[in-house]
Order: C-alpha cells, then structure tokens, then sequence
C-alpha cells in the first residue's frame, strides 16, 4: 500500500474539462492528466516515437492519439494499440481526495511489450 505522503496534489476536479489533457510538471517528470468522466488517468506526457506532447492528443474511449503523428496509447495500461508502435508509455496511480485530483509518481508503472519470435 502507498504511503499517503507519496500522493501529490495536483488540482480541484472540476478544473479538468472531460476528454481533455492537462500538462503537469512533478520534480523532473511530465505527465499528461486526463480526465475521462468517471475517473482521473495520468500518463507521461512524451510519445516515445518523437516526443510528441499526449496531453495534446485526442482522447477516444480509452486511448490517447499522439497529435504529431497519430499513434495511439491505451490511457490505463500505457500499451500501443497499434503494432506499428512497440513502445509502451508509463502510467500513474490517481485518485481524488476531498474534490482534487492527486497522482503517485512512485507508484508509476511501465508494461514492457512481449517479445515476438521471428
């Protein structure tokens, strides 16, 4: 279990607009807050292909499409959804707490895709 001193505030509920992401700076990190209507998800905010801004791309369901060239990203598990992309994105623990959104960056993850045999 997360210690409580691990979670970071980050803003009120209401000031993310539904579908849309939010740049967020922690420490050294950046993250793409989403707001997906019956919860909160962060992932980083850097497509790995060429560092295009996810915070900007267009939320469809679940997924995030890079808005540089069109990949897209699984917003919970940080998978590619296509297999033209092998790299995954990490993703963050969220939760709200009194009305404000808070985010664990040292409970983040990163799924690593399988290996395929040739």
């Amino acid at each position: 279990m997360t210690p409580a001193n691990e979670w970071i505030k980050i803003t009120k509920v209401e000031n993310l607009p539904l579908r849309e992401g939010r740049p967020v700076k922690l420490g050294g990190v950046e993250i793409a807050l989403f707001n997906l209507g019956d919860r909160f998800v962060a992932v980083e905010n850097q497509c790995p292909h060429q560092g295009g801004p996810l915070c900007d791309g267009i939320v469809s369901g679940l997924h995030v499409v890079c808005p540089l060239h069109g990949w897209k990203f699984d917003l919970e598990s940080g998978a590619p959804v296509q297999a033209s992309s092998p790299n995954c994105i990490a993703t963050f623990p969220t939760r709200v707490n009194d009305g404000v959104v808070q985010v664990n960056l040292a409970g983040g993850s990163r799924i690593e895709p399988e290996e395929t045999a040739d």
